[in-house]
């Protein structure tokens, strides 16, 4: 059997807009954390990052699952906000050759190329 420090009301705890996160003020100075996911997922049991102390919280399961769409949302945009833009790699169609750069005056005679040849590819 589970041994609960206290059972708390989800409206006792505070939503961190942050961390994304409900908290509730922990005796050893952290705070107890549950997720609006873990909700949705029937969890009931908060805890302390710092200590082994768990409570329980008593909430209404019905009441979450207006919640689910929106984080839904939310974790796909965080998703899309992690993961970096992949492009691929230019077909060999439309890579350019440029001759090896080793000095300045290569590099822009390089751009020159890339230039004209981008210019030559809008006009067509």
């Amino acid at each position: 059997m589970v041994s609960y420090y206290d059972e708390l009301e989800i409206e006792d705890f505070t939503w961190d807009e942050d961390a994304k996160v409900f908290h509730y003020p922990c005796p050893c100075g952290d705070r107890f954390e549950i997720s609006k996911g873990q909700l949705r997922d029937g969890e009931e049991i908060a805890t302390c990052p710092s200590c082994s102390l768990i409570v329980r919280v008593i909430y209404d399961y019905l009441d979450w699952e207006d919640y689910e769409s929106s984080d839904e949302e939310e974790e796909a945009g965080a998703e899309e906000a992690e993961t970096p833009a992949t492009t691929a790699p230019p077909s060999p169609s439309n890579v350019n050759s440029v001759d090896k750069v080793d000095t300045p005056a290569d590099l822009a005679s390089a751009l020159e190329k890339v230039s004209v040849s981008e210019g030559d590819r809008d006009s067509s």
